[in-house]
């Protein structure tokens, strides 16, 4: 990828796979690696931005509450408290000491929740691509 336009475009377009996959894993009932995939699309639309708005690549960070700093957007203190929920989906599901009791954790209605917020993110988020 030579340009930051290149680079925005692919980390929207890799999120919107990644969105995909989130709502292919909540329909076939795999709540925890839905949650994980929630949290993969918000990191690369916030990546996107971050680059967008810093004309620069975007930091090896997977933390929603810094990149989301680092975007310039005003984001509501819920938006924040929702980010800060979500990035715990990405260490939670990845390291085998917290794996299982995370996996305990998803059940149908709690990843039903946070899908919902996580979707209500990303179409905002989707909003300041334009």
């Amino acid at each position: 990828m030579n340009s930051i336009n290149e680079q925005v475009n692919y980390w929207e377009k890799s999120a919107e796979q990644n969105w995909k996959t989130a709502f292919g894993l909540l329909k076939m009932r795999y709540y925890d690696s839905c949650l994980f995939f929630c949290h993969l699309t918000l990191e690369k639309m916030l990546k996107g931005l971050v680059a967008k708005q810093t004309g620069k690549p975007a930091p090896y960070l997977h933390d929603l509450e810094r990149l989301a700093i680092l975007t310039k957007l005003s984001f509501s203190k819920e938006q924040m408290k929702n980010l800060r929920t979500v990035s715990g989906f990405s260490v939670a599901s990845r390291y085998d000491d917290t794996k299982f009791s995370f996996y305990k954790k998803c059940t149908k209605n709690y990843t039903k929740k946070h899908f919902e917020i996580s979707k209500e993110l990303y179409l905002w988020l989707k909003k300041k691509y334009r």
